[in-house]
């Protein structure tokens, strides 16, 4: 996959017509589907669970990166990658065991990730950083779609590319929240390499083409 990678977030999709919403995503250029695991618990707010993700993988023709916005993420996450998982990202503030997680997860064959909230610092994550395969960066407060951008992203994200390069680690950063076309290119330009959008793609007239957009900035 080339950068950016854009992975459409299915949480901002019509999920009474959620077949037809990922026959559009395979049609699409987009690389990944993301899909957003709450438990209203770690987050306020429920979403969806494995009998969706499953149904997802069903008709899907691209990878499923789902990220677990929910408490013991180790009680679940076989069953994810059961479901169709690819990629699996646990958050860092959930995860008192986190290198423990990442062996979990590696050890299922899929792709470890680690997600942190907008709060918590980068380094958090130094001691597994050579670990993992992605750091998914929330650049709005997690929980529910449509939020503002929160500008101290792209501090942010310089800072973690730093400490990626100098790590030689081979992590992407993956930003996930108030993404749209006015903040990709600068996002990038920071040193993200993944492109999460919800409602910026579902909501637009035509999901398709803004995908397509996004795939398009850095050409």
């Amino acid at each position: 996959m080339t950068r950016p990678i854009v992975a459409p977030s299915i949480l901002a999709s019509d999920f009474a017509n959620l077949q037809r919403e990922i026959t559009m995503l395979n049609e699409s250029q987009a690389d990944l589907i993301h899909v957003d695991i709450m438990d209203g618990v770690f987050v306020p707010n429920i979403s969806m669970g494995l009998p969706v993700v499953e149904a997802v993988k069903r008709h899907a023709r691209k990878p499923l990166d789902v990220h677990l916005m929910i408490v013991q993420p180790e009680r679940y996450v076989e069953a994810f990658h059961k479901a169709g998982a690819e990629i699996i990202s646990v958050h860092v503030e959930a995860c008192p065991h986190l290198h423990r997680n990442i062996q979990q997860i590696h050890a299922l064959g899929c792709k470890a990730g680690v997600a942190i909230n907008p709060h918590t610092s980068i380094t958090e994550l130094e001691n597994v950083i050579a670990d993992i395969d992605l750091v998914c960066l929330m650049s709005v407060n997690p929980g529910f779609g449509a939020q503002k951008f929160i500008e101290n992203t792209y501090r942010k994200v310089a800072a973690l590319k730093k400490m990626i390069v100098e790590s030689k680690s081979n992590a992407l950063i993956e930003i996930d929240g108030g993404v749209n076309q006015q903040n990709a290119k600068a996002l990038l330009d920071a040193g993200a390499d993944v492109l999460v959008a919800g409602n910026f793609v579902f909501s637009a007239a035509d999901p398709k083409a803004t995908i397509s957009n996004l795939k398009a900035i850095l050409s």
